[in-house]
């Protein structure tokens, strides 16, 4: 998989190492390829879940510029002249649009999280599946 760590362990050929120690009906390199291809598996998970983090740090600091951006345009707004009924009106607003905001952005961080998780997490378990499928085909085999 492009992108993916090397693990110089898994350059290594185990059948050959192996190959001295065969059992009776028990396939080491069906073994070796499934463990391999579970480690490829964990692996693209775990790129799922960094992938996931660089989007959801990237989205939490487009929220920080823009409450910055916000921020300053209302503090000069508040410093013009007005009258102190109008401006309690104006922070009572601001207030209460600001509360809107900020739940709006944890509610999009949160299902940013969750996608990023079920993502990975779908990878592990279509895996596991695949995994057991495996060893109860050799395990089907050696009977």
């Amino acid at each position: 998989m492009a992108g993916q760590p090397n693990f110089p362990f898994m350059e290594n050929d185990f059948t050959k190492i192996f190959s001295e120690f065969r059992v009776p009906g028990f396939d080491i390199e069906s073994l070796l390829s499934t463990q391999r291809r579970n480690i490829e598996a964990v692996n693209a998970a775990n790129q799922l879940a960094i992938e996931g983090i660089q989007a959801i740090m990237r989205r939490q600091g487009e929220i920080l510029r823009q409450m910055v951006e916000e921020s300053s345009t209302v503090l000069r707004d508040m410093m013009a002249t007005g009258a102190p009924e109008q401006k309690v009106a104006q922070q009572t607003e601001l207030v209460k649009s600001a509360f809107e905001k900020a739940l709006a952005n944890l509610r999009e961080l949160t299902e940013m999280v969750a996608k990023s998780n079920t993502e990975a997490a779908d990878v592990l378990t279509k895996r596991i599946g695949e995994s057991l499928t495996e060893l109860k085909s050799a395990l089907q085999k050696t009977k």
